[in-house]
Protein backbone atom coordinates (compact mmCIF):
# COMPACT_ATOMS: atom_id res chain seq x y z
CA UNK A 1 0.00 0.00 0.00
CA UNK A 2 1.17 3.21 -1.31
CA UNK A 3 1.90 5.63 2.02
CA UNK A 4 0.52 8.98 2.04
CA UNK A 5 3.14 12.26 1.56
CA UNK A 6 3.20 14.07 4.37
CA UNK A 7 3.57 17.78 3.64
CA UNK A 8 7.87 18.90 4.15
CA UNK A 9 9.33 21.95 5.20
CA UNK A 10 9.72 22.84 1.62
CA UNK A 11 6.14 22.37 0.96
CA UNK A 12 5.55 25.45 4.10
CA UNK A 13 8.38 27.51 2.34
CA UNK A 14 5.55 27.61 -0.40
CA UNK A 15 2.98 29.71 1.77
CA UNK A 16 3.02 33.34 -0.02
CA UNK A 17 4.38 32.14 -3.29
CA UNK A 18 2.61 33.77 -6.30
CA UNK A 19 1.39 31.47 -9.43
CA UNK A 20 -0.26 31.57 -12.19
CA UNK A 21 -2.93 28.85 -12.63
CA UNK A 22 -5.21 27.10 -15.02
CA UNK A 23 -9.14 26.41 -13.16
CA UNK A 24 -10.01 23.67 -14.73
CA UNK A 25 -13.11 22.54 -12.80
CA UNK A 26 -15.09 23.28 -9.89
CA UNK A 27 -14.58 21.65 -6.00
CA UNK A 28 -17.30 21.38 -3.41
CA UNK A 29 -17.17 23.98 -0.83
CA UNK A 30 -16.63 27.19 -2.77
CA UNK A 31 -13.32 26.28 -4.39
CA UNK A 32 -12.40 25.80 -8.04
CA UNK A 33 -9.76 23.27 -8.96
CA UNK A 34 -6.48 24.03 -10.75
CA UNK A 35 -3.06 22.43 -11.15
CA UNK A 36 0.56 23.50 -10.59
CA UNK A 37 3.78 21.17 -11.11
CA UNK A 38 1.67 18.36 -10.90
CA UNK A 39 -0.36 19.53 -7.72
CA UNK A 40 -4.27 19.83 -6.98
CA UNK A 41 -4.40 23.40 -6.04
CA UNK A 42 -7.83 24.52 -4.87
CA UNK A 43 -8.52 28.40 -5.42
CA UNK A 44 -10.85 30.22 -4.20
CA UNK A 45 -12.57 33.60 -6.27
CA UNK A 46 -11.77 32.06 -9.77
CA UNK A 47 -14.24 30.41 -12.84
CA UNK A 48 -13.56 27.14 -14.31
CA UNK A 49 -11.70 28.53 -17.74
CA UNK A 50 -9.87 31.15 -16.58
CA UNK A 51 -6.73 31.80 -15.96
CA UNK A 52 -5.75 33.68 -12.56
CA UNK A 53 -2.42 35.11 -10.50
CA UNK A 54 -2.63 33.11 -7.08
CA UNK A 55 -1.17 33.19 -3.86
CA UNK A 56 -0.51 30.09 -1.92
CA UNK A 57 -2.31 30.57 1.66
CA UNK A 58 -1.81 26.53 2.74
CA UNK A 59 0.28 23.33 2.14
CA UNK A 60 -0.84 21.35 5.38
CA UNK A 61 -2.31 18.89 3.00
CA UNK A 62 -0.52 16.16 1.48
CA UNK A 63 -3.00 15.54 -1.66
CA UNK A 64 -3.82 19.51 -2.11
CA UNK A 65 -2.62 23.03 -1.14
CA UNK A 66 -5.20 25.83 -1.15
CA UNK A 67 -4.61 29.16 -3.13
CA UNK A 68 -6.02 33.16 -3.30
CA UNK A 69 -6.95 34.85 -6.76
CA UNK A 70 -5.43 37.94 -6.93
CA UNK A 71 -5.45 38.77 -10.42
CA UNK A 72 -7.91 37.19 -13.22
CA UNK A 73 -5.52 37.13 -16.25
CA UNK A 74 -8.50 35.67 -19.02
CA UNK A 75 -11.52 35.63 -17.51
CA UNK A 76 -14.96 33.68 -18.55
CA UNK A 77 -17.66 34.74 -20.11
CA UNK A 78 -19.49 34.01 -16.76
CA UNK A 79 -17.65 36.34 -14.62
CA UNK A 80 -19.65 39.31 -13.02
CA UNK A 81 -18.89 42.20 -11.23
CA UNK A 82 -19.15 40.93 -7.68
CA UNK A 83 -22.66 41.48 -5.88
CA UNK A 84 -20.83 42.34 -2.92
CA UNK A 85 -17.81 44.62 -2.99
CA UNK A 86 -16.89 44.02 0.13
CA UNK A 87 -16.21 40.50 -1.31
CA UNK A 88 -14.33 41.21 -4.56
CA UNK A 89 -11.66 40.41 -5.82
CA UNK A 90 -9.86 43.68 -6.36
CA UNK A 91 -9.99 43.52 -2.17
CA UNK A 92 -6.82 42.05 -0.64
CA UNK A 93 -7.81 38.18 -0.06
CA UNK A 94 -7.66 38.32 3.49
CA UNK A 95 -9.84 41.28 3.87
CA UNK A 96 -12.69 40.12 1.62
CA UNK A 97 -16.04 39.73 3.44
CA UNK A 98 -16.82 35.72 3.17
CA UNK A 99 -20.53 34.28 2.88
CA UNK A 100 -20.89 35.04 -0.81
CA UNK A 101 -18.28 33.33 -2.44
CA UNK A 102 -20.15 32.71 -5.92
CA UNK A 103 -21.36 36.42 -6.13
CA UNK A 104 -18.62 37.02 -8.91
CA UNK A 105 -20.05 33.98 -11.07
CA UNK A 106 -23.22 34.91 -13.10
CA UNK A 107 -26.19 33.43 -11.54
CA UNK A 108 -27.23 31.07 -14.13
CA UNK A 109 -24.08 29.70 -14.29
CA UNK A 110 -23.91 29.09 -10.50
CA UNK A 111 -26.60 26.51 -11.00
CA UNK A 112 -24.36 24.81 -13.58
CA UNK A 113 -21.82 24.50 -11.28
CA UNK A 114 -23.83 23.26 -8.36
CA UNK A 115 -25.37 20.73 -10.99
CA UNK A 116 -21.78 19.54 -11.46
CA UNK A 117 -20.73 18.92 -8.09
CA UNK A 118 -24.09 16.94 -7.34
CA UNK A 119 -23.52 15.25 -10.03
CA UNK A 120 -19.96 14.00 -9.40
CA UNK A 121 -20.32 13.47 -5.87
CA UNK A 122 -23.44 10.88 -7.07
CA UNK A 123 -20.69 9.58 -9.34
CA UNK A 124 -17.76 9.05 -7.40
CA UNK A 125 -19.57 8.42 -4.28
CA UNK A 126 -22.32 6.39 -5.00
CA UNK A 127 -21.41 5.06 -8.18
CA UNK A 128 -24.39 6.46 -9.76
CA UNK A 129 -24.97 8.24 -13.26
CA UNK A 130 -27.91 10.63 -12.37
CA UNK A 131 -27.77 13.82 -13.92
CA UNK A 132 -30.15 16.51 -12.26
CA UNK A 133 -31.45 20.77 -12.48
CA UNK A 134 -30.62 23.09 -9.79
CA UNK A 135 -33.99 24.52 -9.87
CA UNK A 136 -34.36 28.72 -9.33
CA UNK A 137 -36.78 29.81 -6.26
CA UNK A 138 -38.96 31.96 -6.82
CA UNK A 139 -37.70 36.12 -7.58
CA UNK A 140 -34.09 34.85 -7.20
CA UNK A 141 -33.60 35.51 -11.11
CA UNK A 142 -35.22 38.58 -11.10
CA UNK A 143 -33.47 39.96 -8.06
CA UNK A 144 -29.69 38.47 -9.38
CA UNK A 145 -30.21 36.29 -6.47
CA UNK A 146 -29.63 38.81 -3.53
CA UNK A 147 -32.04 40.28 -1.25
CA UNK A 148 -33.36 36.33 0.18
CA UNK A 149 -31.91 35.89 3.62
CA UNK A 150 -34.33 36.42 6.64
CA UNK A 151 -31.63 35.03 9.08
CA UNK A 152 -27.89 36.83 9.86
CA UNK A 153 -25.42 36.26 11.91
CA UNK A 154 -23.02 39.07 12.32
CA UNK A 155 -19.61 37.87 14.28
CA UNK A 156 -17.79 39.92 16.93
CA UNK A 157 -14.37 41.35 16.96
CA UNK A 158 -12.53 41.73 20.15
CA UNK A 159 -13.36 45.71 19.95
CA UNK A 160 -17.09 44.90 19.92
CA UNK A 161 -17.03 45.54 15.67
CA UNK A 162 -19.63 43.80 14.00
CA UNK A 163 -19.48 41.80 10.61
CA UNK A 164 -19.01 38.76 8.70
CA UNK A 165 -16.11 36.63 9.04
CA UNK A 166 -13.43 37.04 6.02
CA UNK A 167 -13.37 34.06 4.03
CA UNK A 168 -11.95 30.63 5.64
CA UNK A 169 -10.95 32.64 8.94
CA UNK A 170 -11.94 34.20 12.59
CA UNK A 171 -11.59 37.65 11.35
CA UNK A 172 -14.15 40.06 11.24
CA UNK A 173 -14.81 42.15 8.45
CA UNK A 174 -16.67 45.50 9.00
CA UNK A 175 -19.40 46.41 6.69
CA UNK A 176 -22.17 48.42 5.80
CA UNK A 177 -24.52 46.25 3.57
CA UNK A 178 -25.46 42.39 3.49
CA UNK A 179 -26.85 42.00 -0.23
CA UNK A 180 -28.04 38.44 0.39
CA UNK A 181 -29.96 39.81 3.31
CA UNK A 182 -33.46 41.26 2.80
CA UNK A 183 -34.44 44.90 2.91
CA UNK A 184 -35.58 44.90 6.42
CA UNK A 185 -32.61 43.09 7.79
CA UNK A 186 -30.47 45.58 6.32
CA UNK A 187 -32.40 48.17 7.58
CA UNK A 188 -32.38 47.09 11.11
CA UNK A 189 -28.39 45.54 11.38
CA UNK A 190 -26.03 47.96 13.65
CA UNK A 191 -22.90 47.88 11.60
CA UNK A 192 -21.42 51.29 12.95
CA UNK A 193 -22.24 50.14 16.53
CA UNK A 194 -20.05 47.79 18.96
CA UNK A 195 -20.96 44.92 20.94
CA UNK A 196 -18.13 44.37 23.48
CA UNK A 197 -18.93 40.79 25.54
CA UNK A 198 -21.17 39.37 22.71
CA UNK A 199 -20.78 36.15 20.68
CA UNK A 200 -22.40 37.67 17.90
CA UNK A 201 -25.61 39.71 16.80
CA UNK A 202 -28.33 37.89 15.03
CA UNK A 203 -31.03 39.64 12.79
CA UNK A 204 -34.61 37.30 12.56
CA UNK A 205 -37.45 38.82 9.85
CA UNK A 206 -40.36 36.23 10.77
CA UNK A 207 -42.90 36.07 8.40
CA UNK A 208 -44.89 37.72 10.70
CA UNK A 209 -44.40 40.91 12.83
CA UNK A 210 -41.51 42.51 13.73
CA UNK A 211 -37.64 41.89 13.37
CA UNK A 212 -35.96 40.57 16.04
CA UNK A 213 -32.08 41.90 17.07
CA UNK A 214 -30.41 38.92 19.24
CA UNK A 215 -27.23 39.26 21.34
CA UNK A 216 -26.07 35.79 21.22
CA UNK A 217 -23.50 35.58 23.94
CA UNK A 218 -23.26 31.91 24.50
CA UNK A 219 -25.94 31.14 27.46
CA UNK A 220 -29.56 30.26 27.07
CA UNK A 221 -31.70 33.06 25.72
CA UNK A 222 -34.81 33.99 26.66
CA UNK A 223 -37.67 32.52 25.26
CA UNK A 224 -39.38 34.36 22.20
CA UNK A 225 -41.61 33.17 19.95
CA UNK A 226 -41.88 33.78 16.41
CA UNK A 227 -44.15 32.84 13.36
CA UNK A 228 -43.34 31.97 10.27
CA UNK A 229 -45.83 30.96 7.52
CA UNK A 230 -46.08 28.31 4.94
CA UNK A 231 -49.05 28.55 2.33
CA UNK A 232 -51.54 29.16 5.04
CA UNK A 233 -50.18 27.39 7.87
CA UNK A 234 -48.55 28.62 10.96
CA UNK A 235 -45.20 27.70 12.47
CA UNK A 236 -44.54 28.73 15.57
CA UNK A 237 -40.75 28.81 16.99
CA UNK A 238 -38.01 30.40 18.91
CA UNK A 239 -37.03 33.76 17.57
CA UNK A 240 -32.94 32.08 17.59
CA UNK A 241 -34.25 28.84 16.65
CA UNK A 242 -33.47 27.38 13.39
CA UNK A 243 -35.44 28.17 10.59
CA UNK A 244 -35.01 27.58 6.71
CA UNK A 245 -32.91 31.35 6.06
CA UNK A 246 -34.37 31.63 2.03
CA UNK A 247 -37.65 33.80 2.11
CA UNK A 248 -38.93 31.15 0.18
CA UNK A 249 -36.83 28.20 1.20
CA UNK A 250 -39.77 26.19 3.74
CA UNK A 251 -42.41 26.33 1.53
CA UNK A 252 -40.46 25.40 -1.96
CA UNK A 253 -38.81 22.19 0.46
CA UNK A 254 -42.47 20.92 1.93
CA UNK A 255 -44.05 20.92 -1.53
CA UNK A 256 -40.88 19.43 -2.76
CA UNK A 257 -41.22 16.18 0.40
CA UNK A 258 -44.75 16.12 -0.58
CA UNK A 259 -43.80 15.62 -4.12
CA UNK A 260 -41.57 13.32 -3.72
CA UNK A 261 -43.46 10.47 -1.44
CA UNK A 262 -44.71 7.58 -3.38
CA UNK A 263 -48.52 7.46 -2.61
CA UNK A 264 -48.76 4.33 -3.51
CA UNK A 265 -46.15 2.98 -0.83
CA UNK A 266 -47.62 5.56 1.93
CA UNK A 267 -49.86 4.32 4.22
CA UNK A 268 -51.21 6.77 7.28
CA UNK A 269 -51.54 4.11 9.74
CA UNK A 270 -47.60 3.28 9.55
CA UNK A 271 -45.08 4.22 12.29
CA UNK A 272 -43.89 7.23 9.57
CA UNK A 273 -41.29 9.42 11.05
CA UNK A 274 -39.76 12.87 10.27
CA UNK A 275 -36.27 12.70 11.73
CA UNK A 276 -33.91 15.94 12.53
CA UNK A 277 -37.80 17.13 13.16
CA UNK A 278 -36.76 21.16 13.95
CA UNK A 279 -40.29 22.23 14.80
CA UNK A 280 -42.23 19.86 12.71
CA UNK A 281 -42.29 21.26 9.01
CA UNK A 282 -41.77 18.08 6.97
CA UNK A 283 -44.01 16.19 9.05
CA UNK A 284 -46.78 18.76 8.58
CA UNK A 285 -46.03 18.52 5.16
CA UNK A 286 -46.59 14.72 5.13
CA UNK A 287 -50.00 14.99 7.26
CA UNK A 288 -51.40 18.15 4.79
CA UNK A 289 -50.99 15.67 1.99
CA UNK A 290 -52.14 12.67 3.45
CA UNK A 291 -55.00 14.41 5.81
CA UNK A 292 -55.30 14.71 9.16
CA UNK A 293 -55.09 10.67 10.18
CA UNK A 294 -51.81 10.51 9.38
CA UNK A 295 -49.91 8.91 12.25
CA UNK A 296 -45.68 10.32 12.22
CA UNK A 297 -43.44 10.92 14.67
CA UNK A 298 -41.16 14.08 14.84
CA UNK A 299 -37.86 13.24 16.27
CA UNK A 300 -35.56 16.08 17.13
CA UNK A 301 -32.60 16.23 19.71
CA UNK A 302 -33.48 20.11 20.66
CA UNK A 303 -36.15 20.19 23.47
CA UNK A 304 -36.92 23.38 22.46
CA UNK A 305 -38.28 22.80 19.45
CA UNK A 306 -39.49 19.66 20.20
CA UNK A 307 -41.93 21.36 22.42
CA UNK A 308 -42.73 23.76 19.46
CA UNK A 309 -43.33 21.01 17.24
CA UNK A 310 -45.57 19.14 19.96
CA UNK A 311 -48.12 22.26 19.77
CA UNK A 312 -47.58 23.04 15.77
CA UNK A 313 -48.61 19.35 15.52
CA UNK A 314 -51.24 19.14 17.31
CA UNK A 315 -54.20 18.69 14.77
CA UNK A 316 -53.02 15.28 14.13
CA UNK A 317 -54.44 12.84 16.23
CA UNK A 318 -51.63 10.64 15.17
CA UNK A 319 -48.90 12.81 15.56
CA UNK A 320 -45.99 13.55 18.09
CA UNK A 321 -42.96 15.00 18.86
CA UNK A 322 -39.92 13.06 20.93
CA UNK A 323 -36.89 14.96 22.35
CA UNK A 324 -34.22 12.55 21.30
CA UNK A 325 -31.27 11.61 19.45
CA UNK A 326 -31.66 10.17 16.56
CA UNK A 327 -29.22 7.23 16.03
CA UNK A 328 -30.28 6.11 19.71
CA UNK A 329 -34.02 6.46 19.04
CA UNK A 330 -33.82 4.43 16.07
CA UNK A 331 -31.71 1.65 17.59
CA UNK A 332 -34.15 1.58 20.96
CA UNK A 333 -36.82 1.47 18.23
CA UNK A 334 -34.87 -2.00 16.25
CA UNK A 335 -34.47 -3.61 19.26
CA UNK A 336 -37.46 -3.18 21.34
CA UNK A 337 -40.24 -2.84 18.76
CA UNK A 338 -43.16 -5.27 19.11
CA UNK A 339 -43.88 -7.98 15.66
CA UNK A 340 -46.93 -5.47 15.35
CA UNK A 341 -44.54 -2.46 15.61
CA UNK A 342 -42.17 -3.75 12.76
CA UNK A 343 -44.83 -4.43 10.61
CA UNK A 344 -45.97 -0.49 11.06
CA UNK A 345 -42.38 0.51 10.41
CA UNK A 346 -41.90 -1.97 7.37
CA UNK A 347 -44.60 0.84 6.05
CA UNK A 348 -43.49 3.48 7.11
CA UNK A 349 -42.86 7.25 5.20
CA UNK A 350 -39.40 8.40 7.02
CA UNK A 351 -38.32 12.27 6.19
CA UNK A 352 -35.21 12.22 7.08
CA UNK A 353 -33.47 15.85 6.99
CA UNK A 354 -30.06 15.54 8.62
CA UNK A 355 -27.58 18.49 9.68
CA UNK A 356 -24.73 19.53 7.12
CA UNK A 357 -22.50 16.28 7.67
CA UNK A 358 -25.33 13.93 6.80
CA UNK A 359 -27.50 11.01 8.17
CA UNK A 360 -23.69 8.70 8.95
CA UNK A 361 -23.76 4.92 9.29
CA UNK A 362 -24.79 4.69 12.63
CA UNK A 363 -28.17 6.00 11.45
CA UNK A 364 -28.24 4.46 8.61
CA UNK A 365 -27.91 1.21 9.60
CA UNK A 366 -30.45 1.99 12.43
CA UNK A 367 -33.05 3.28 10.25
CA UNK A 368 -32.24 0.61 7.77
CA UNK A 369 -32.36 -2.24 10.19
CA UNK A 370 -36.35 -1.43 10.85
CA UNK A 371 -36.86 -1.51 6.78
CA UNK A 372 -39.22 1.58 5.81
CA UNK A 373 -41.21 1.61 2.96
CA UNK A 374 -39.20 4.57 1.40
CA UNK A 375 -37.48 7.40 2.94
CA UNK A 376 -37.27 11.09 1.63
CA UNK A 377 -34.00 12.54 1.78
CA UNK A 378 -33.68 16.13 2.65
CA UNK A 379 -29.42 17.10 1.92
CA UNK A 380 -28.18 20.23 1.97
CA UNK A 381 -24.42 19.35 1.45
CA UNK A 382 -24.14 17.06 -1.84
CA UNK A 383 -21.14 15.10 -0.57
CA UNK A 384 -22.66 13.65 2.52
CA UNK A 385 -26.09 13.12 0.60
CA UNK A 386 -24.15 10.87 -1.99
CA UNK A 387 -21.78 8.99 0.79
CA UNK A 388 -25.35 8.60 2.82
CA UNK A 389 -26.99 6.97 -0.67
CA UNK A 390 -23.86 4.66 -1.01
CA UNK A 391 -24.90 3.67 2.78
CA UNK A 392 -28.13 3.16 2.20
CA UNK A 393 -27.47 0.99 -1.36
CA UNK A 394 -25.06 -1.51 0.54
CA UNK A 395 -28.69 -1.90 2.65
CA UNK A 396 -30.74 -1.86 -0.71
CA UNK A 397 -32.11 1.09 -0.83
CA UNK A 398 -32.38 2.89 -4.20
CA UNK A 399 -32.21 6.43 -5.48
CA UNK A 400 -35.64 6.83 -7.14
CA UNK A 401 -35.72 10.44 -7.66
CA UNK A 402 -33.80 13.63 -7.37
CA UNK A 403 -34.62 17.14 -7.31
CA UNK A 404 -31.77 19.78 -6.32
CA UNK A 405 -32.98 23.85 -5.50
CA UNK A 406 -30.76 27.01 -5.12
CA UNK A 407 -31.92 27.72 -1.81
CA UNK A 408 -28.57 29.78 -1.37
CA UNK A 409 -27.59 31.85 -4.27
CA UNK A 410 -24.53 33.80 -5.09
CA UNK A 411 -22.96 30.74 -2.23
CA UNK A 412 -21.86 27.56 -2.58
CA UNK A 413 -24.21 25.68 -0.95
CA UNK A 414 -27.15 23.61 -2.95
CA UNK A 415 -30.01 21.41 -1.41
CA UNK A 416 -31.58 18.20 -2.82
CA UNK A 417 -34.44 16.43 -2.33
CA UNK A 418 -34.28 12.55 -3.30
CA UNK A 419 -36.53 9.19 -2.75
CA UNK A 420 -35.02 5.94 -1.57
CA UNK A 421 -36.89 3.12 -1.81
CA UNK A 422 -36.56 -0.66 -1.29
CA UNK A 423 -35.40 -2.43 -3.95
Amino acid sequence: MAKTREPSSADSAAIGTEVELDVTNVAHGGVFVARHEGRVIFVADAIPGERVRARITDTGHASFWRADTLDVLSASPHRQEHIWPAAAVDRSPEDRAGGAEFGHIALAHQRELKRQVVVDSLSRMARLDRDVSVEALPGDDESGGTGWRTRVSLHVAEDGTIGPYAARSHRVIPVDHLPLATRRVNETAPFAQKFPNVESVDIVEPSEGPLRLLLMDGRAQKRDTITERVHDRSFALEAGGFWQVHRAAAETLYDAVQGAVDEASFDPRAANLDLYGGVGLMAAALGDRFGSTTRITSVESDEVATDYAGDNLAEWLGAAAVTARVDRYLQEMARNASAAEKRRYAAATVVLDPPRSGAKKPVVNALTALSPAQIVYVACDPVAFARDVSLFAERGYALRSLRAFDLFPNTHHVEAVGLLMRE
